[in-house]
């Protein structure tokens, strides 16, 4: 396997399927020793089906092999408080009670943060990062929600990262997962630190979507991360 030295570029709305049996497969390699359930073509397809719903109000920012495929992904979404998030489905909270609104909160949803198991490295690993919170760290009164492995949990607290558990812990996908919510001033300071990994991010929609060039590129450290 040809690594393309994490290499970041937006998803395309015809790799959504690729992406989501990437997530599937590495939380069970993470998980489960790679033991994938009867069942996981479901897991699939529900994926599938729910970032096909989200792909024009969000971005996927995804690193690939020199072989083009996708060893990193996460995926941040601006929510229309309309929409189902995941940790309204899997969880049945309310962002807007765990927000208030009041002012008035820009609220996102962050998901489908993995890293290919043989390619995991910590520059990889804050590079998606940078490139799924930069909206949130654009706004003073923004917030986002998130649903983490439990050992994920641990490393973003270690990184600086401040995120507050909203509720009570689930399986999902394989592993212990717990809902979060990040606001600006948790995350900024690892923004701040970290940004330099990134081109300088640019609006380019209504949705205020954020957009790297095609290449972002960084000399990878190893690290043993196990990732949701």
């Amino acid at each position: 396997m040809g690594f393309n030295n994490n290499a970041l570029q937006q998803l395309s709305k015809s790799e959504i399927l690729a992406l989501s049996e990437f997530i599937v497969k590495e939380n069970f390699k993470h998980h489960a020793a790679g033991n994938l359930p009867e069942n996981f073509r479901s897991d699939v397809e529900e994926i599938y089906n729910e970032e096909l719903q989200f792909f024009d109000a969000s971005q996927t920012f995804v690193a690939k092999s020199a072989q083009g495929e996708i060893e990193g992904s996460i995926r941040v979404l601006r929510w229309n408080y309309q929409s189902v998030l995941p940790i309204q489905k899997i969880f049945g909270i309310n962002p807007i009670e765990i927000a208030g609104m009041s002012p008035m909160k820009h609220i996102y949803h962050i998901g489908r943060f993995a890293i290919k198991k043989e390619a995991s490295d910590v520059q990889l690993f804050k590079k998606l990062m940078v490139c799924a919170i930069a909206p949130i760290c654009a706004r003073e009164n923004a917030v986002a929600f998130a649903e983490i492995d439990s050992k994920l949990l641990r490393v973003l607290r270690a990184l600086g990262i401040k995120a507050t558990v909203v509720g009570e812990s689930v399986d999902y996908l394989g592993s212990e997962t717990i809902p979060v919510c990040m606001s600006h001033e948790g995350l900024i300071s690892f923004y701040e630190r970290n940004k330099h990994l990134v081109a300088t991010a640019t609006s380019t929609n209504q949705n205020e979507a954020y957009t790297l060039p095609q290449s972002v590129v960084s000399t990878p450290q190893n690290a043993n991360y196990t990732l949701v």
